[in-house]
C-alpha cells in the first residue's frame, strides 16, 4: 500500500492587492503611497453569489479590532464607511444617517467582520437597492476618522486623505496627517450646501480652516502616542498579570487634540476607538544612530497640552485649574533594535531590555500673570493681577505633575534676576515664595527642588561658561529623577523614572529648549550606556550621535516656537555655546521680527480657531458669537456660576498622598502558552504592521531603511578613507576647523597701506610677502641689530630663537616719534626688532648709573667722596642754598603774595581792579569766549 502524501500547499499568493496599485507602489518611494485606494468593488457573477458556507466573525473575536483604512461610500440617504485592516482581508461597516434632524447624529455600527467576497456582496446589495436614487459613490478614501464636530446647523465628519511615516516603536508606526476632508453629514450635494448655508456657518468654517491640521499633528494605529513608553509598558504589564488580554482604552486626555470631536462618537458608538483614531499636537522624529553595524534608534516625541492652549501672549501663567500655557511634555526614547517588538525572547511580553526612555516637561510659571500685548512695545510689562495668598493654581499643577511623573519634581528656573526694569524678576520672587509655600506641606524626599539659574546674564558676561553650568545642573537632575530602562528582574536590571524636570523661562522657548538639551545629552549618555553601547555615562559635543541628536532638538524647538510663537527658534545651541555663524545675528533679527509680528496681528485668529477646535466655545443660541467675544477668560476658566458648589481643595494638604508613591515595573509573571504557533500575534499583532508581508516590493522602501543615520554624515572625501575613525562617539573638530592642521595652507600675505611714504608701503609689502613664506634654513637669516636689550653673550652657539630671526638687511627701525601713525607690519617688525634712540640710551645710561644705597638727608653736609651732582642739586636745594641765582624773589612777587593772604570782605566777588591780576588770566579769557580748561589739538577751540 503506497505511502500516504503530504498535502502540498498552494504558493502564498497576494490577492488582497489591488491589481492596479503594484506597479504603482513599485515606482512609488514609499512603503505605502500617502494617499489610500480604496475597497476594489467587482460585479462578476460569482462574486455576487453568496457563501452559504461562510461563518461570520465578530467584533472581538482573535483581536480583529485594528482598522487601517477606509472607503466612504454615499448613497441619497446614508453614508456607509467600510473599515479595513492592515491586511485588507477584514472589513467591517459603519453606517451614517445623512436625513437626521440638525443637532442629532444617527450613526449604525455593524460588529459583524466581512471578509472580501462577502464585503463586496454586500456593497452591490446596497447598491442594486438604490438604482432608482441615483445608486451608491464613492466619496472618497481616508487612513482614519477623527470624529464629528458642529457648529450651528448640521454635522460634519472629518477624516485623514495623507499620511506620511515619521517613526516606528515596537513594530507600530507612528504617522504625521498630511492631509484631512470636512464632509458634511446632510443630505445631497456637499456644493448646494456650501451655497444654502447661513453666514454665521460659513464663518465658523473660515475660523476653523485657520487651524492647519496638516502641520505637527500626528496619529498611530496601534501604539498609544498619547502617553509615555514607561505607562504604556506598566499598563500592558499589569493587564496581562490581571487576565486581561488588552488593556481598557486610557488615553491621556490631557494630549487628545480631538477629544471634542470624539464625544459624538463616544455617544454613539460602541467601540469608539476602532474606527475614531486619537491625535497628538507637537513633535515627532526619529533617527538612526550606527555603532559599527549595529542600528540604535533615537526618538523625540513631544506632546501639547490641548488644556488652557492657545497663542504666546494671550496665554500666559496658569488658570484656575492649574493648566498652564504652553505646557509641553518631552520624551526621548533609545533603543537598540536587536529585536523590533517590546518582547522578550520567551515570549515574555513587553520585557524587552533594549528600551529607554526619559521624560521632560515644560511650562509657564504656574502664577496668575499676563502680559497685555495690544500696544506697540515687542516686550510688554508683566502683571502679577490677581493675589493668591495659597498659590492654589500652583498647588493643582505640581499635584498633577506628581500624578503623571511621580516624585520628586525638580524646577529648573531660567528667568532674569537682575533687570533695570523689574519685568521677569517679579516672577522670580513670587515663584520661589509659592514653592517654599508648598514645600511646607510636602514630605521630606518628596519636596519639590528649585533651583534658579539667570540663563540670559550668564551667556552675556565674558568668562561665563553656559554649558558647563548647565551639565552641572543636568548631572543633578538625573541623579534625582533617573531614567526608564525596560526588562525582566529575573533577567535584566529594570528601572523606571521617578520625578520629572520641570523646565521654564519667561516664553518656555529658547532658553527653555537650550537647558532641556543639556539635560537630554547627558540623559542620552546614561541610556546608551544602559544598553551596553557605550563603556562611560556621557557623549561629548561635535560627536556625530551629538550632532544628530542637536539637529533633532533643534526641529523640536523650532516647532514648539512656531505653535506657540510664531517663529522659529531667535536663540539656539550655537548661540550658546559661542558657535554661531556671523550669519545668525541677521537670522535672530528676522526671526525676532517675525515673532513680533505674528503676536501683534495673527495670535487673535489662532487662539479663535485653537478655542472652536477644542471646543471651548459652543455655539448656542442667544449667546454671543466667538468673533464677538472681547475676551476668552472664562473660556478657559471654571464657570463663577460652579463656585459655590466646588469643593475647595484643602490649603495644607493640597497633594494628592496617592501621587507620591513611587513608580514600579510590574514583574512579568504571564507567559504566552508554548503550543500556540502564532507567539504575540493574539497580544500584539505588530508582524503584519511593520514587515507588510505580501505588500513589500523592496527593502529600500523600508521606513526604517531611509532614516537619518551617522554615515550619511561623513564627508564624501573621507568615506573611503581606512584611517577615518568612523565611531559616531568621536568628536569631531569644528567645520570651520581643518581637518590635518599640517596640512593647513599658509595664510596669503595682506599688504597695509602706508598714507605717509610710498616707499615705506612698498617696503612693507615685500617684508609682508617675506614673512609670510615658510623659513627654509636658519642659515639663511642674520642676527638683528644689536641693543642694550639684545646683548650677544646671551646666545648660546650661535643659534638665535624664532623670536629674533629676521633679515637684517632689509630691516629698519621705523622712528618712535611717529608711533601712532605705524602700520601693523612696522608695530610686528619692531616688536621682533626692538631698538633705542640715542636720547633713551643715554637716559638709560643715567639710570643705570644712580647708587643704589642713599645716605638719609638729615644735613645740608656733603660727604668728601660724594662726586653725584644730582645728589648735590637735591641737596642744596633742600638748605635753601643755591648758587648765585640762588633764591631770589623779587618785591613784586611779595606783594603779590601778601596781598593774596590778605582775605576781602567778599572773596567770592571779582572786581575790576581783580581782572588785571596774574592769577585771574583765565578768567579773562573765560570772558571772551574760550574755555577754562587746557585745549588739546583735537578741541575746534584750540588756537581760536
Amino acid at each position: 500500500m503506497p505511502e500516504a502524501q503530504t498535502p502540498m500547499a498552494p504558493p502564498p499568493m497576494n490577492e488582497y492587492l489591488p491589481p492596479a496599485w503594484s506597479a504603482e507602489h513599485v515606482e512609488d518611494g514609499d512603503e505605502e503611497p500617502a494617499e489610500p485606494k480604496s475597497f476594489e468593488r467587482t460585479t462578476s457573477p460569482r462574486s455576487n453569489q453568496r457563501n452559504r458556507g461562510t461563518a461570520y466573525d465578530t467584533v472581538g473575536v482573535d483581536g480583529i479590532n485594528k482598522l487601517h483604512k477606509f472607503s466612504l461610500y454615499e448613497t441619497s440617504h446614508r453614508f456607509y464607511l467600510v473599515g479595513a485592516d492592515v491586511m485588507d482581508m477584514h472589513f467591517r461597516v459603519l453606517k451614517i444617517d445623512r436625513t437626521a434632524p440638525p443637532g442629532h447624529l444617527n450613526v449604525f455600527e455593524d460588529e459583524i467582520v466581512y471578509d472580501r467576497k462577502d464585503m463586496n456582496q454586500l456593497l452591490n446589495t446596497i447598491d442594486d437597492g438604490n438604482k432608482g436614487t441615483g445608486g451608491m459613490k464613492l466619496k472618497c478614501v481616508a487612513w482614519g476618522l477623527l470624529g464629528f464636530i458642529r457648529f450651528t446647523d448640521a454635522y460634519y465628519m472629518l477624516v485623514i486623505t495623507k499620511r506620511t511615516n515619521v517613526a516606528m516603536l515596537g513594530g507600530h508606526y507612528i504617522y504625521q496627517i498630511d492631509g484631512t476632508e470636512l464632509i458634511p453629514l446632510t443630505t445631497g450635494s456637499s456644493s448646494r450646501f456650501a451655497k444654502d448655508r447661513n453666514p454665521e456657518e460659513a464663518r465658523f468654517l473660515s475660523i476653523l480652516g485657520n487651524l492647519d491640521l496638516t502641520r505637527s499633528f500626528y496619529f498611530s494605529y496601534a501604539y498609544n502616542i498619547t502617553r509615555t513608553l514607561q505607562q504604556n509598558i506598566i499598563r500592558e504589564r499589569k493587564a496581562r498579570n490581571e487576565g486581561r488580554q488588552f488593556p481598557h482604552h486610557d488615553f491621556n486626555d490631557m494630549f487628545v487634540w480631538n477629544h471634542y470631536l470624539l464625544e459624538p462618537a463616544r455617544a454613539a458608538l460602541k467601540n469608539t476607538y476602532d474606527w475614531c483614531l486619537p491625535i497628538i499636537y507637537g513633535f515627532i522624529d526619529q533617527a538612526s544612530l550606527d555603532v559599527f553595524g549595529r542600528r540604535v534608534y533615537m526618538t523625540i516625541i513631544a506632546r501639547r497640552s490641548r488644556f488652557f492652549a492657545g497663542a504666546r501672549f494671550l496665554k500666559r501663567g496658569a488658570n484656575d485649574l492649574g493648566y498652564v500655557a504652553n505646557d509641553v511634555e518631552t520624551e526621548q526614547i533609545i533603543s537598540d533594535l536587536l529585536t523590533t517588538s517590546f518582547h522578550a525572547p520567551g515570549p515574555r511580553l513587553y520585557s524587552n531590555p533594549t528600551y529607554t526612555s526619559y521624560v521632560q516637561h515644560r511650562g509657564s510659571i504656574p502664577l496668575y500673570w499676563t502680559q497685555d500685548n495690544t500696544g506697540v512695545t515687542p516686550k510688554p510689562d508683566i502683571d502679577l493681577n490677581l493675589v493668591d495668598p495659597f498659590y492654589s493654581a500652583a498647588a493643582f499643577h505640581f499635584d498633577n505633575l506628581f500624578e503623571r511623573y511621580g516624585a520628586p519634581v525638580y524646577v529648573l528656573n531660567l528667568i532674569k534676576a537682575r533687570e533695570r526694569n523689574p519685568r521677569e524678576s517679579k516672577l522670580l520672587h513670587e515663584y520661589k515664595r509659592a514653592i517654599d509655600y508648598l514645600n511646607q506641606s510636602l514630605p521630606d524626599g518628596k519636596k519639590i527642588l528649585y533651583k534658579a539659574f539667570d540663563m540670559s546674564r550668564a551667556s552675556k558676561t565674558r568668562g561665563m561658561d553656559v554649558i558647563g553650568s548647565l551639565e552641572t545642573i543636568a548631572e543633578d537632575v538625573l541623579q534625582n529623577t533617573g531614567f526608564f530602562h525596560n526588562g525582566d528582574l529575573e533577567y535584566d536590571s529594570p528601572q523606571v523614572q521617578n520625578g520629572v524636570a520641570r523646565t521654564n523661562c519667561i516664553d518656555c522657548l529658547d532658553r527653555t529648549n537650550a537647558a532641556q538639551f543639556v539635560i537630554a545629552k547627558r540623559a542620552l549618555g546614561r541610556q546608551l550606556q544602559a544598553l551596553g553601547v557605550i563603556a562611560g555615562k556621557t557623549v561629548e559635543y561635535d560627536s556625530d550621535a551629538v550632532n544628530i541628536f542637536t539637529y533633532m532638538f533643534h526641529d523640536h524647538g523650532d516647532t514648539i516656537a512656531i505653535q506657540y510663537g510664531g517663529s522659529h527658534l531667535v536663540n539656539t545651541m550655537a548661540t550658546y555655546r559661542k558657535i554661531n555663524h556671523w550669519q545668525s545675528h541677521s537670522r535672530d533679527m528676522v526671526e525676532s521680527f517675525k515673532r513680533y509680528y505674528h503676536n501683534s496681528f495673527l495670535d487673535s485668529q489662532r487662539q479663535e480657531a485653537y478655542n472652536l477646535f477644542l471646543g471651548n466655545y459652543v455655539f448656542a443660541q442667544g449667546q454671543p458669537m466667538l468673533w464677538d467675544l472681547t475676551t476668552d477668560y472664562y473660556l478657559h476658566h471654571t464657570d463663577p456660576r460652579e463656585w459655590p458648589v466646588k469643593k475647595r481643595k484643602d490649603y495644607i494638604h493640597w497633594y494628592t498622598p496617592a501621587h507620591l508613591e513611587p513608580r514600579e515595573l510590574p514583574p512579568c509573571t504571564f507567559l504566552v502558552p508554548q503550543n500556540r504557533g502564532e507567539g504575540t500575534k493574539e497580544y500584539d499583532d505588530y508582524w503584519l504592521e511593520y514587515y507588510r508581508p505580501l505588500a513589500l516590493s523592496s527593502l529600500a522602501k523600508v521606513f526604517t531603511f531611509k532614516l537619518n543615520s551617522t554615515p550619511r554624515t561623513v564627508p564624501e572625501k573621507v568615506s573611503s578613507n581606512t584611517q577615518y575613525d568612523m565611531s559616531p562617539f568621536r568628536p569631531r573638530k569644528h567645520p570651520n576647523e581643518s581637518e590635518h592642521p599640517e596640512k593647513k595652507l599658509p595664510r596669503k600675505g595682506v599688504t597695509i597701506l602706508d598714507p605717509h611714504s610710498e616707499e615705506d608701503s612698498a617696503h612693507t609689502g615685500s617684508s609682508v610677502a617675506a614673512a609670510s613664506r615658510p623659513q627654509s634654513a636658519l642659515g639663511d637669516m642674520s642676527p638683528a641689530k644689536q641693543s642694550i636689550l639684545r646683548d650677544p653673550h646671551f646666545e648660546v652657539g650661535g643659534i638665535h630663537s624664532s623670536a629674533t630671526l629676521t633679515n637684517s638687511s632689509t630691516f629698519k627701525p621705523a622712528d618712535k616719534t611717529q608711533m601712532t601713525q605705524w602700520t601693523l607690519n612696522e608695530f610686528h617688525q619692531n616688536s621682533l626688532n626692538p631698538s633705542v634712540t640715542t636720547g633713551e640710551a643715554s637716559e638709560y645710561e643715567r639710570y643705570i648709573s644712580h647708587p643704589l644705597n642713599l645716605p638719609l638727608v638729615v644735613s645740608t653736609e656733603l660727604p668728601d667722596d660724594f662726586t653725584n651732582m644730582d645728589f648735590v642739586e637735591y641737596v642744596n636745594s633742600v638748605g635753601g642754598e643755591r648758587d648765585d641765582r640762588g633764591w631770589q624773589v623779587g618785591e613784586e612777587e611779595l606783594a603779590e603774595y601778601a596781598e593774596f593772604l590778605t582775605i576781602a570782605e567778599n572773596p567770592l566777588t571779582v572786581s575790576e581792579e581783580d581782572g588785571e591780576k596774574k592769577r585771574y588770566k583765565r578768567y579773562r579769557q573765560w570772558l571772551r569766549g574760550k574755555s577754562l580748561f587746557k585745549q588739546s589739538k583735537v578741541d575746534p577751540e584750540y588756537k581760536t
